[in-house]
């Protein structure tokens, strides 16, 4: 019979990580996660590969990488539900959007606090088709990373949504 211990002791590991991560990426600002950077890439996969081994140790075993994924999969899914039924925690883990801009003006409490300047914010809005800031009627950073630009009078609307991945196909 396998002893469960050693895999328990792997989920739980995992989990803790897992709410480390997600409180650190919390802690830490997300400002626009629809377009990476190569840092914000590289810093992504040096974490993963610098919490592989506090997570499993020294078990490379596939017994041992399903214990890991497994915890993986239960703490997210506990978090979603909390998400989905906690306005406090939901606000608590995702944020709430920020207002970037309003009626044409930049407001640079909103920038501070989303983590861009306003270079990064004229680059983004021109993606929405909006020359200048003075032409945005609104413009804000919503908590799932994308930012939505409401122009002339209020009355147009766009969101640039993140591009999803694109999968390689083999001919």
């Amino acid at each position: 019979m396998i002893e469960l211990y050693p895999y328990l002791i792997i989920a739980l590991k995992s989990i803790s990580i897992y709410v480390f991560i997600v409180v650190a990426i919390r802690l830490f600002g997300k400002k626009e996660l629809s377009q990476l950077s190569i840092i914000d890439l590289v810093f992504i996969l040096l974490i993963s590969n610098s919490v592989q081994n506090a997570m499993v140790g020294n078990d490379t075993s596939v017994q041992g990488g399903m214990a890991a994924a497994l915890g993986l999969f239960l703490c997210n899914y506990i978090f979603r539900f909390f998400l989905m039924k906690s306005k406090k925690f939901n606000t608590a883990m995702q944020g709430e959007a920020i207002v970037l801009a309003l009626n044409g003006k930049l407001l640079q409490d909103g920038l501070k606090r989303a983590g861009m300047n306003e270079k990064e914010l004229e680059m983004i809005i021109r993606e929405h088709g909006i020359e200048d800031v003075k032409n945005a009627d609104l413009i804000v950073l919503e908590i799932d990373g994308n930012v939505s630009v409401v122009s002339s009078d209020f009355s147009k609307k766009s969101i640039k949504r993140r591009k999803k991945p694109q999968l390689m196909r083999n001919p």
